[in-house]
């Protein structure tokens, strides 16, 4: 098991309409979060690509802390101001300091330790292995290069999506990153960028590309992942013995 140190990006969300709002700008179920509860979910644009990849937690009634990763926060506080007209939803945006725990499910619901005031909330696939303490604010604390570079590695064997690697705002398929399950509800209301999810959902489609775990092999971002002698995709993440490529479908495993 480890526990890293991650500065991201985030907002406090208030007001009577804040849930409402929040509702109805993102992909998931944000109106029936209970209070310390949180869910994954997508900003997207009016044409259905992803924004952001964002956290919702329900701090209390009418106020919310939505974090994301290092990166993605000012795209995220646009995009959300967007559409805000005559609510009262009022947006600030914060710095997150988040304690990282990953490892085996058994270890971490064991795992007593937590900064004094954090906020625990699952993390990534909410399969148990991974969660974190958020604290509002920066952290004097930090984690080394190394211990960055561990959790790095955590996160591409789990084949979660990182803004700048997997996310390009404006230009990512939400199908394409593979969280759609975690981030997408299908029975809520109405958001921007519906159309193109509940299509491709309703008729079963998938991305042309898909994210795929290979092996890192020598490989960098960028590189061409190559599948015999044809290029089949790209990758954008290397971590240790595992690399994360968008693939296209034909290839995908």
């Amino acid at each position: 098991m480890i526990r890293v140190i991650e500065v991201r990006d985030g907002l406090r969300v208030t007001g009577t309409d804040a849930a409402k709002y929040l509702h109805s700008q993102l992909s998931n179920d944000i109106a029936s979060l209970g209070t310390g509860e949180s869910r994954y979910a997508f900003a997207l644009d009016p044409n259905g690509k992803v924004v952001a990849l964002c956290r919702v937690t329900r701090l209390a009634a009418d106020d919310f802390l939505v974090d994301a990763d290092r990166g993605a926060g000012e795209a995220l506080l646009a995009r959300l101001l967007r559409f805000r007209i005559r609510v009262d939803a009022n947006f600030e945006s914060v710095v997150v300091t988040a304690h990282c725990t990953r490892g085996e499910s058994a270890e971490i619901s064991s795992d007593t330790s937590a900064p004094p005031g954090a906020i625990g909330v699952p993390a990534w696939w909410g399969d148990g292995s991974a969660r974190d303490h958020l604290v509002i604010g920066r952290s004097d604390e930090s984690s080394a290069e190394d211990e960055m570079a561990t959790l790095e590695e955590f996160r591409v064997r789990a084949r979660w999506p990182r803004h700048g690697a997997e996310i390009v705002s404006g230009e990512t398929l939400p199908a394409a990153t593979g969280v759609v399950p975690v981030s997408v509800s299908f029975t809520k209301g109405c958001y921007p960028g519906q159309e193109l999810v509940e299509r491709m959902d309703s008729r079963g489609a998938t991305s042309p590309f898909v994210l795929c775990s290979v092996p890192a092999a020598g490989r960098s971002p960028g590189d061409p992942y190559v599948v015999g002698g044809v290029v089949a995709g790209t990758v954008t993440s290397v971590a240790g013995e595992t690399a994360l490529a968008y693939v296209k479908r034909d290839f995908a495993t």
